[in-house]
This record gives C-alpha cells, sequence and structure tokens, in this order.
C-alpha cells in the first residue's frame, strides 16, 4: 500500500470522517493544504464519476502520488435531482449553507412527505500513479425535512431527515454517520478496490 494518499479537499469535516474510514490502510492520509498544494481544477463535468476523476487526475498529475478526490451531492426528486452536482456551486460557493437549506425547504414548502424524497450521492475516485482510475459510488435515501435540525454534520444534513431514524444526519453520532452515510459507503468501496488494486 502507498504509504501517503492524498485526499483532494479542503474540507476538514471531510478529512475527519475520511481519517476515521481508512485509518487501517496503514497510509498517510493529507488534505490539499497538507500536501502544500492549492491546484485550480475546473470541475466541469457532468456527472458525479467525471467531476471525482477530473480532481483525482489533475492532483495526481502534479504531486505524482496516490490521489483519492470525491464530488458528492444532495438530489431531490422533486426538484428533477437538484441541486445535483451542483450542490457545493448551489447559490453560489460563497453563500452559506444555512441560506442554501432555507431556500431549498422554501421551494419545498407544501410538498407532502412522499414527494420529498431525496438521495446523497457520493462518489470517490482514486488517481494511481501508474495510471489507473478507480471508481466506487454510496447514496444514502432520505427525505427532506421540514426544518434544519442538528448540530453536527455539514452541509445540507440538518435537512436531510432519516424516517427509519427519526431524525436528520445532522443529528447522529458521527459513528453512526460513518456507518450509513453516502460518503462512508462510498470510502469503504473504494477502500477495497484499492486493496485488490495494490494487492494488499
Amino acid at each position: 500500500m502507498a504509504d501517503k494518499i492524498i485526499f483532494a479537499t479542503g474540507n476538514e469535516g471531510k478529512m475527519k470522517e475520511i481519517r476515521l474510514i481508512l485509518a487501517d490502510l496503514g497510509a498517510e492520509i493529507l488534505s490539499l493544504k497538507e500536501a502544500g498544494i492549492d491546484p485550480d481544477i475546473q470541475e466541469d463535468g457532468e456527472t458525479f464519476e467525471e467531476n471525482a476523476v477530473i480532481k483525482a487526475r489533475a492532483v495526481m498529475k502534479e504531486t505524482g502520488a496516490l490521489v483519492l478526490a470525491d464530488d458528492s451531492g444532495l438530489e431531490i426528486d422533486y426538484l428533477n435531482g437538484e441541486p445535483g452536482v451542483y450542490s457545493a456551486r448551489y447559490m453560489g460557493e460563497e453563500t452559506s449553507y444555512r441560506i442554501k437549506n432555507r431556500n431549498l425547504l422554501e421551494r419545498l414548502k407544501g410538498v407532502p412527505e412522499e414527494k420529498r424524497t431525496a438521495r446523497f450521492v457520493c462518489v470517490i475516485a482514486a488517481a494511481l500513479p501508474d495510471g489507473r482510475v478507480l471508481t466506487a459510488r454510496g447514496t444514502i435515501e432520505g427525505i427532506i425535512g421540514y426544518e434544519e435540525r442538528g448540530e453536527g454534520g455539514f452541509g445540507y444534513d440538518p435537512i436531510f431527515f432519516l424516517p427509519e431514524y427519526g431524525c436528520s444526519t445532522a443529528e447522529l453520532t458521527m459513528e453512526k454517520k460513518n456507518e450509513l452515510s453516502h460518503r462512508g459507503k462510498a470510502l469503504r468501496a473504494m477502500k477495497e478496490e484499492l486493496r485488490k488494486a495494490l494487492e494488499v
């Protein structure tokens, strides 16, 4: 296994989740900042897969290291899959998630529960120094709640409700969230892909 893996993100919340799940790979896992790189990447793919691969490849070319990158987002069925691949850029990248979440709740005002179905999707791509690219996808199904709930998590977590647990993903413990989340599932699937690819 590589002794160093760069994860192409600057998001500290994500890095916490990633380190917990990938700990047993025995590699040092660095964020872009920790690796001392600040790439300017145009994420112009039309799918989560395309964007994750674009990011992983760009950083691998710059560093020669094994690079993982993810692209994830929220798909709301009633809004034709919005915000989808534009989840981070929805209403502008500088807009706070509090405002984004309020806007989505407003757009779903009066929409009955059975039509509020949504999912978080996460695709992780690995760009290996030998040119191989692997991808893994994870999803978690739920509904959009009626208000923001919970202080944990980040992004759209406070409005993403899991009926079978009676809470939003922002109300889950870190352990439970890692077990259930789209990113947790994608990371565990990627971990297996890497083990096969690197034969460890």
